[in-house]
């Protein structure tokens, strides 16, 4: 097995501090941490689009730091605490996924790992 940890430029103090990789790589399979919508200094952005947007990028820079992009993505889980959003989540995702849409799987919670996160996207891509 060929693994390998990717720790994009800004994403360093998720792995010093809370002690996981933003993202890994096995093989040829990148799995993407559950990204949110803060941040480099980990400050929860204002807003449902700032952070459905912030959490896109998140995955973004993930992805270009293993030589990826969307077009790569296979599979997306999301979690929203609040699901009556989802048509707004929705929009901002199709900016992201131009070309090819991933198996998505969308689950309603109560909270996540900060008070006042709305969305956590977690994801896996075929390099």
């Amino acid at each position: 097995m060929q693994r390998k940890d990717i720790v994009p430029k800004g994403m360093e103090v998720i792995r010093e501090r809370f002690h996981y990789s933003p993202g890994v790589v096995v093989d040829n399979t990148l799995y993407i941490a559950g990204q949110v919508g803060r941040d480099a200094d980990l400050n929860v952005l204002e807003g449902a689009e700032a952070q459905y947007v912030q959490a896109f990028e998140n995955v973004s820079k993930i992805l270009s730091a293993a030589g990826a992009t969307f077009d790569n993505v296979v599979d997306m889980v999301t979690y929203h605490t609040d699901i009556t959003d989802l048509p707004a989540f929705m929009q901002i995702k199709d900016r992201y996924y131009t070309n090819n849409v991933p198996a998505w799987t969308g689950i309603g919670v109560a909270a996540l790992a900060m008070p006042g996160l709305l969305i956590e996207i977690k994801c896996i891509a075929k390099l």
